[in-house]
């Protein structure tokens, strides 16, 4: 399943008997792109999903997911799930479904939930069983889509403002922490991606995530990235060993749970810049005490302490989001700054940067960026420069709502 030297074997073999029985020109379906395609898939590969997995049309090219459900293939095409015209039998997915787990042996084909890979990186998340409905089994499909990864690719699609691409840069060569938050498939973790891209190669970085989704080593295949995949007590038996590292920075892609929430907040606290991290939240406002309660509930601790140490330890939050009429579309809907004041005692968040869904367009706060100067004073000189782009982009565009938020789960 995947592996290409083994399949362009069996490809060959059906090929050359096709040919001696004068078979080639016989009809197929339309969604392969010819009969030797057709057999392998429907014999040995992935029946009507080989079509969306192996890229056999334009239109999947782009398509980063499917859902086969029942006998019914939905494939995300232009940000939308389309019906595609395949079915697939029962039978054929039981087949598909017990050939897929041989390729992972713990898993047990009784088992209601299978989350596999394919030899290519697909992603694979099976529900069967007692857990769906009669007839109406599973099968989330996920894959790579190799994208141009620039900021001038984001401004081109709308994503973000042409005018903030300096800012950004800026931003990464001061090597702030950042988190990039948004609901799924916002955008958030291309997002992060993109910014990580523009990173110094010659640094060291760990990049941890739940599933081997994102390719580090084809994004930026000279640098230094060790990519490791853990998950919950997987991750928490490796904490200790990963704080004794001597990374310049952490990747976390898809922070959940407390075991990801702590282990950010410690790799930070020792110093730790240029991180980066993607969570599942629609409100950047609300991340620190999300952090801090999952946190608490699992390991202890004060829930005030923990929300002062998120806010101390990551300094940007960019808000993505879709488009509400095309769900294809991206757009970051704005930027937080997170700063904490020892001598107060109090958290702040200070917008510089909201979206106006209504009028199309982005407004930026000019205020200065002491709270950061403060915290990095070798970087004084960048971080002034920073402050006069944000005051440049206001001449144009000022934002007018409020920019200075005490939060009030901070409070006691």
């Amino acid at each position: 399943m995947g592996f290409e030297e083994e399949t362009r074997f069996y490809k060959e073999k059906i090929k050359e008997i096709l040919i001696d029985k004068k078979l080639s020109d016989r009809w197929h379906p339309d969604w392969y792109p010819n009969l030797c395609e057709g057999v392998f898939a429907e014999l040995y590969g992935l029946a009507g999903l080989a079509p969306w997995a192996y890229d056999m049309e334009e239109k999947y090219r782009a398509s980063s997911s499917a859902k086969l459900i029942g006998d019914r293939l939905y494939c995300l095409i232009d940000g939308r799930s389309q019906l595609q015209p395949q079915r697939i039998s029962a039978r054929r997915r039981q087949q598909l479904k017990r050939t897929l787990l041989l390729a992972t042996p713990y898993e047990r084909l009784e088992y209601g939930f299978h989350e596999v890979y394919l030899h290519n990186g697909i992603r694979i998340t099976i529900y069967s069983g007692e857990r769906t409905k009669d007839g109406q089994d599973v099968m989330v499909f996920r894959k790579y889509v190799l994208e141009d990864l620039t900021f001038a690719n984001l401004a081109e699609k709308g994503t973000i403002p042409e005018e903030a691409i300096a800012l950004f840069l800026k931003m990464i060569a001061i090597g702030f922490n950042v988190i990039f938050a948004g609901q799924v498939r916002s955008g958030k973790t291309t997002f992060m991606q993109i910014w990580q891209r523009n990173e110094d190669p010659t640094l060291e970085g760990l990049a941890i995530a739940t599933d081997p989704e994102t390719p580090w080593h084809r994004i930026m295949p000279e640098a230094p990235i060790m990519q490791l995949v853990a998950d919950g007590s997987q991750l928490e038996s490796i904490t200790k060993s990963l704080l004794r590292g001597d990374n310049d920075y952490v990747l976390l892609e898809e922070m959940r749970d407390a075991a990801a929430f702590s282990l950010a907040l410690d790799i930070t606290s020792t110093g730790t810049t240029r991180s980066k991290a993607t969570i599942h939240d629609n409100d950047g406002l609300n991340i620190p005490y999300k952090m801090a309660s999952k946190i608490r509930e699992r390991f202890g601790g004060h829930t005030k302490e923990l929300i002062a140490q998120v806010f101390k330890n990551f300094d940007y939050v960019i808000e993505l989001s879709q488009m509400p009429e095309d769900k294809g579309k991206k757009v970051m809907k704005g930027i937080l700054e997170y700063s904490y004041d020892m001598e107060n005692d109090r958290v702040l968040v200070r917008r510089l940067c909201s979206y106006d869904f209504m009028q199309r367009q982005w407004y930026w706060n000019g205020g200065s960026c002491t709270a950061k100067i403060k915290k990095y004073p070798e970087q004084k000189e960048e971080i002034e420069e920073m402050a006069d782009m944000l005051h440049d982009l206001s001449l144009k565009h000022c934002l007018r709502e409020q920019t200075m938020i005490y939060p009030a789960y901070y409070k006691e």
